[in-house]
């Protein structure tokens, strides 16, 4: 749908630019902090990138962080170091970006969907420990939806049974869980994270793997290029400091220094970043409080901090209702946005056998038919969350079509 946006008609008329779901923020340091490393001898495979992974470790208190490519390369970095492989499922949620599930098929690995808890929208663990299915999975691929950090002592005891847990982070940097940062409490093996622009901070793009395993973060290291590991035999003239194996299949899914420069500068502003969107956040429940007809996003548990990468309402009348707010917003210069549409939906996973998940993940399919992400990040004014909820207001008192009052979802793939 195109984005219209109105223009000023009369001489020193306000009008609103276009507002994004997110944006990143970039100040003079971050500017500097690039140039910078431009006149660096090493602008790839340098010293900054070990210094952003030393750095950003240490934030969170793991013991080891891999920088990455992307989110995405440190998914399947993770899924690779892991030894996940042909005929092993891991078990996932259904709501989440395409790549927390896609790095399981990257290994040949076959995913395996849960249902979400219909007040957190992240995976209910607990029902998928209760009815035997958590037990059926060599992994578990937790997401921490829109930045509020999952509860994953359910699986505690499966992963001391073998099961290896790792948790897609990448909308919760800067979220706490009992207190402790997300990614250094060790609940999972590997937690992942991205840098991406609209994220709590940005490397332009990239990713980060942090774990307290020397091995599995040595595994990491040796995937994201091309498998190398070096080897010298003094006693072996061919193989000298020069020398290197590869025992692995690996990608190059290396960062650069570039990247890792901006990295280190934007993670000195991470605490500011995340106090900031839960302003915004907090500024739209007490707005959205005035409006009938909007569910807010369940708050944290007592001794978490939520990282609001997404501040994510609910429309209860429905698909209808939804799809009305979306573009009387759109329409408004609001970039409203759904975060998402089921993975099984998608036509690879229809053609991999997946089309009856529907059924098994009503929750899934209720939240699908109601959600809308509306525009956060920290630059976000008072204003700016008045406007967004003052157009939700007028998209809601729009009455819906008489056939189709009861905002029903369309049936999912059969």
């Amino acid at each position: 749908m195109a984005i219209r946006v109105r223009h000023a008609e009369n001489p020193g008329e306000q009008v609103d630019e276009f507002l994004p779901y997110g944006r990143q923020s970039i100040s003079d340091d971050d500017v500097l902090a690039l140039a910078t490393a431009l006149r660096d001898p090493l602008i790839t495979q340098g010293p900054r990138v070990e210094e952003f992974e030393r750095a950003f470790a240490a934030v969170l208190g793991a013991g080891h962080a891999v920088a990455f490519a992307n989110g995405t390369a440190g998914l399947h970095g993770a899924m690779f170091a892991a030894g996940i492989g042909a005929g092993d499922l891991v078990l996932t949620t259904p709501i989440s970006f395409v790549a927390s599930c896609n790095c399981a098929l990257y290994v040949g690995a076959r995913p395996l969907f849960a249902d979400i808890d219909p007040d957190t929208a992240n995976l209910d663990l607990p029902s998928a420990v209760r009815s035997g299915r958590a037990g059926r999975a060599r992994a578990c691929l937790a997401v921490s939806l829109a930045g509020l950090p999952i509860d994953l002592s359910p699986l505690q005891e499966l992963r001391e049974r073998g099961m290896v847990l790792i948790e897609d982070g990448c909308h919760a940097l800067g979220a706490t869980r009992d207190g402790i940062p997300v990614g250094g409490d060790g609940r999972a093996d590997m937690t992942v994270f991205s840098l991406h622009p609209v994220k709590a901070i940005t490397a332009g793009e990239g990713g980060v793997v942090v774990t307290h395993s020397e091995d599995l973060a040595e595994r990491l290291r040796r995937f994201r290029t091309h498998g190398i590991e070096r080897r010298e035999d003094a006693s072996d003239p061919l193989v000298g400091a020069w020398h290197y194996d590869i025992d692995t299949l690996g990608f190059n899914y290396r960062i650069t220094d570039l990247q890792c420069a901006l990295g280190l500068s934007q993670l000195r502003r991470l605490a500011t970043f995340i106090a900031e969107r839960n302003r915004v956040a907090q500024c739209y429940r007490e707005r959205l409080g005035e409006l009938e007809g909007i569910i807010a996003p369940s708050e944290p548990a007592a001794g978490d901090r939520h990282a609001y990468h997404l501040f994510v309402v609910r429309f209860p009348e429905g698909a209808v209702r939804r799809r009305q707010a979306f573009e009387h917003m759109r329409a408004a210069g609001i970039g409203c946005q759904l975060h998402y549409i089921p993975i099984y939906r998608h036509g690879l996973y229809r053609s991999l056998g997946f089309d009856g998940e529907a059924a098994r993940c009503p929750e899934a399919e209720a939240y699908y038919a109601q959600a809308l992400s509306l525009p956060i990040f920290p630059a976000m004014s008072a204003r700016d969350v008045q406007r967004v909820v003052d157009e939700l207001a007028r998209a809601l008192a729009v009455p819906l079509p008489r056939a189709s009052a009861e905002g029903k979802l369309a049936p999912g793939p059969s």
